[in-house]
């Protein structure tokens, strides 16, 4: 019976030819550009294994490779044509085996014929290649086909094989085998029944294709796509709960207040207001903490404070410390003594972490600002027109050391007096020699013109907020102003 494949190879027409050749220069081009952009945005190193996102990369830019080279394959093959077929013979016929050059190289399709009237099988010399058989083992009949197959495939070949033949249905469907050597393929198998003279089926005909690389480089993607997904809603929902403690944690300030409450005799009382800067992301919440609380000796706290990381982790520390401090300012410890038990507290936590903090108690009576540090810069004193930072005390950062000391200086304040209190992180850190000058502590002082013309401790945090708030922060920061009323 003829075969349903053409006996000789066809000359593509000149025309054909040229548009071809057009077609494959085109895609090696591609696939070139595909390569060069896969090497520098997700290379090969240690970088792209911690990192879900650029292991997602790398997978897209592998499976378009893997499309690019099934496709520059394919058109080889439509650019040349059909290999010449064997004599035909009495018996099934015996395909030549390729080299073994060739049959370690890879190949993607092969064609099959499977003749019901004869028994005969014919098999291109790519599809030994694809199921790694030799010329002397022969090709596949189709009682042997399914053997070949994982179980779970076996059924659907079976009845995608019998539909075709006797329903005339074609074969569009993928399935998996174990060759000799253990090694699993995916096969993409197109086939279509060939009719005779009176309408019966007569033979088989198909198409094999090896998509093994295609599918694995799938599934890399799939696979790599939905680590960074779940890594992405770990970080928003992380984000989310890092926001929330914060929130619950700092004072809702919406305005000015003034401690102490209740008593206009009162003098020296505070006008006090903060604010919260993020960082320039947004994503990294901190440990920056503010606050202010009136003490049951008739002072007022006012404290600042930066616990190092970011995330749950950074704001539940500034949380537990920030309930230390207010819990022994209320028990009335003062500043200094304050500061070497929050010390204590951080050196001993389960996680080990660095923190500065700024202290203060003040006496409104007295006016009397008394204040320790830890590592952290110090407060800005604002007096007619003109600011200057006050003196340090001894303090080291919190858990930097066992058994640190902390001093406590005491500052006279006048009525009209204001006093800023800050963490660090306001003004970007440069590497400049002149960095100092763009410090946050020297822009603050540089806004004293506006601090003296503000009516209320409200209008000086706006003068912070208009002057830093489009900073391309680091890190998030906070600012605390206490105005002394006249």
């Amino acid at each position: 019976m003829p075969s349903h494949l053409p006996a000789d190879r066809p000359a593509a027409p000149a025309a054909e030819r040229g548009t071809l050749d057009t077609l494959i220069s085109q895609t090696r081009r591609l696939r070139g550009g595909v390569d060069a952009v896969r090497r520098v945005a997700a290379p090969e190193d240690d970088d792209v294994v911690a990192d879900p996102q650029r292991r997602w990369q790398r997978a897209l830019c592998d499976l378009a490779v893997h499309q690019l080279d099934d496709v520059g394959q394919q058109l080889d093959q439509l650019r040349d044509g059909l290999p010449p077929e064997p004599s035909t013979v009495a018996y099934a016929p015996v395909p030549v085996a390729p080299p073994e050059a060739e049959r370690a190289a890879p190949c993607r399709a092969g064609s099959a014929e499977w003749n019901l009237l004869t028994d005969e099988v014919e098999w291109s010399s790519e599809l030994y290649t694809i199921f790694d058989r030799t010329s002397g083992e022969g090709p596949l009949s189709l009682d042997e086909l399914p053997t070949w197959l994982f179980p779970d495939d076996q059924l659907w070949m079976m009845e995608a094989v019998t539909d075709c033949l006797v329903d005339g249905k074609p074969i569009d469907g993928e399935f998996r085998i174990v060759r000799q050597d253990s090694s699993v393929r995916t096969l993409h198998m197109v086939a279509e029944p060939v009719l005779g003279s009176d309408g019966s089926t007569v033979s088989m005909w198909a198409v094999l294709r090896d998509v093994s690389e295609l599918r694995r480089s799938e599934r890399a993607v799939r696979e790599t796509r939905d680590s960074l997904q779940h890594q992405r809603h770990i970080a928003r929902t992380e984000h989310r709960l890092a926001v929330e403690l914060q929130e619950a944690v700092l004072p809702p300030w919406r305005g000015s207040l003034r401690f102490p409450h209740g008593d206009a005799r009162t003098t020296g009382t505070l006008d006090l207001a903060a604010h919260y800067l993020p960082s320039a992301t947004s994503a990294l919440i901190g440990g920056d903490w503010y606050d202010a609380l009136e003490l049951p000796d008739g002072g007022t706290l006012l404290t600042v404070g930066d616990l190092t990381g970011h995330g749950v982790e950074a704001t539940s520390g500034m949380a537990m410390l920030l309930g230390a401090v207010r819990g022994m300012a209320v028990a009335g410890v003062m500043p200094g003594a304050l500061m070497g038990h929050l010390n204590q507290l951080l050196d001993a936590a389960v996680q080990p972490a660095l923190g500065s903090a700024l202290c203060c108690h003040y006496e409104p009576r007295t006016r009397t600002l008394t204040w320790a540090q830890a590592g952290h810069p110090a407060p800005l004193l604002y007096r007619s027109g003109a600011g200057r930072p006050l003196p340090l005390p001894e303090g080291v950062l919190l858990g930097a050391t066992s058994g640190a000391v902390y001093g406590e200086r005491t500052e006279q304040l006048l009525p009209g007096d204001l006093l800023v209190l800050h963490t660090d992180g306001l003004a970007p850190r440069s590497a400049d020699v002149d960095a100092e000058e763009q410090s946050g502590a020297t822009r603050l002082l540089g806004l004293a013109p506006r601090f003296a013309a503000a009516r209320t401790a409200r209008e000086c945090v706006r003068a912070v907020i208009e002057e830093f708030g489009d900073t391309e922060r680091e890190d998030d920061a906070c600012a605390l102003v206490a105005r002394v009323c006249a």
